[in-house]
């Protein structure tokens, strides 16, 4: 199972330890391929909805899963951004939304453990050419939530392999942590946050999560694909490339990137129906450097 922590750790570790960071900094990042199984070919995405969520948030969600696969908006593009993912030894991968389950009377509680997170993605069957994504409200805390992740990828336990993700929305909890840049940080510099593209801080920071966790699902969905370090802690795709938006980012600094004249609005791709995204950078095989859209 790996975890993002969004950005607060690695900006606390940066302004702590400026000596270590830069020791780090000069490490050559190179996600090794570990010969296991990538996801590839038409992948589903079944969305579980826990607690409540507006019509609106759940079409910002569905929106930017069908602006993954569709060349209808302008460059940049969501799109454009998930090509990366075909420079690994994947090639093409095609997520589409499938089941959405709205479970709006937290039959759960309000307070989950992991084990709870794996039931939820459970309410439609694993398979291993679909991700079963569990997304939980703002008033509903997850063991390690705020604390050491805001999403996670895993896989199944049972005879059918599959994979499932957790992202959880931080607006009330920690939009610190799991919604910079649309919240001032915790730690570090108190620079102005941008202003988030879809006008909700939560589902926006949400969707930079989300983003990050399914580049990471399909080119490491079983510990056995690409990352680097160990495979309890790895960096993955796009986890490699923490807090870069733009050219020119740097920790507290999340690059240079597009501004909505008519709404101040900060993003760096667009997505179908009219929607814009700020989407984090992304190893790129090729290069071996992580890649911005902007």
């Amino acid at each position: 199972m790996a975890s993002i922590y969004h950005f607060a750790t690695l900006l606390l570790f940066c302004f702590i330890h400026p000596l270590l960071a830069a020791l780090v900094q000069e490490q050559p990042l190179v996600l090794k391929y570990h010969n296991g199984v990538l996801l590839k070919g038409d992948v589903t995405v079944n969305l579980i909805w826990y607690g409540k969520f507006t019509p609106i948030q759940r079409s910002i969600i569905v929106d930017f899963i069908s602006s993954l696969n569709s060349n209808r908006a302008p460059l940049p593009s969501t799109s454009s951004w998930w090509k990366t993912t075909e420079k690994y030894r994947l090639g093409s991968c095609s997520l589409n939304v499938g089941r959405q389950i709205l479970h709006e009377e937290y039959t759960l509680g309000k307070v989950l453990k992991t084990n709870h997170l794996l039931a939820l993605a459970s309410k439609t069957n694993f398979a291993i050419d679909s991700i079963n994504v569990v997304l939980t409200a703002k008033d509903v805390a997850v063991d390690g939530f705020c604390m050491s992740r805001c999403g996670t990828h895993g896989s199944s336990r049972g005879s059918v392999r599959g994979t499932y993700i957790w992202v959880g929305n931080s607006e009330t909890q920690c939009p610190g942590q799991c919604a910079w840049p649309f919240h001032q940080p915790i730690y570090g510099p108190q620079t102005p946050p941008l202003v988030a593209p879809n006008g909700d801080v939560g589902v926006d920071g949400m969707i930079i999560n989300l983003a990050t966790l399914l580049a990471n699902t399909v080119t490491n969905p079983f510990n056995s694909g690409y990352f680097q370090g160990p495979p309890t802690a790895p960096l993955e795709a796009v986890s490699a490339c923490t807090g870069m938006f733009g050219s020119g980012s740097y920790p507290g600094y999340p690059g240079k990137v597009l501004v909505d004249k008519a709404t101040g609005a900060s993003y760096n791709a667009h997505g179908v129906n009219g929607r814009k995204y700020l989407l984090p950078a992304m190893w790129d095989p090729q290069t071996s450097a992580c890649k911005t859209l902007v």
